[in-house]
């Protein structure tokens, strides 16, 4: 009989903690700080990945042309479009609102940057991009466009 409670008030406390404890999702369209752009947090496998959705300014003023990843390290890969770009791949829910052990590309600088996503609230999380530990590295708040 002690077994048969312990159990019931086992399980009672695990719905009660899950149910308190709300995983909020990235997944959907946002932009950054400056709004140069929107991207889109999507699932590619078991994992999230981001890729480019819209740019304010889509051609390269020099040439008219859509904008190119022209400081891509790989020469094989700088004609190609920044608009519809993946640029962020490989993110995997870690805890507490926390995607991780993902890549963000800079395609203005060509570098790659380990990264994780931590939702702020329902409709901000914090991007940070970094090389080796996540103490140090760069962080932008995103703010979701829909």
């Amino acid at each position: 009989m002690k077994k048969f409670l312990f159990l019931c008030l086992s399980v009672l406390l695990s719905a009660a903690g899950g149910a308190s404890a709300q995983t909020l999702s990235p997944l959907g369209t946002w932009t950054n700080a400056d709004k140069k752009a929107t991207f889109e947090i999507y699932k590619c496998g078991n994992k999230l990945c981001g890729k480019i959705v819209t740019l304010t300014v889509p051609n390269d003023p020099k040439t008219g042309k859509p904008k190119t990843d022209t400081m891509n390290p790989d020469p094989k890969l700088r004609n190609r479009p920044r608009l519809g770009m993946v640029f962020m791949q490989g993110f995997e829910y870690d805890a507490d609102n926390k995607w991780d052990d993902g890549k963000i590309y800079d395609p203005e600088s060509g570098k790659t940057y380990s990264c994780y996503m931590k939702m702020l609230n329902a409709n901000s999380m914090e991007v940070k991009g970094y090389i080796g530990f996540s103490l140090i590295g760069k962080s932008q708040t995103w703010t979701r466009v829909k």
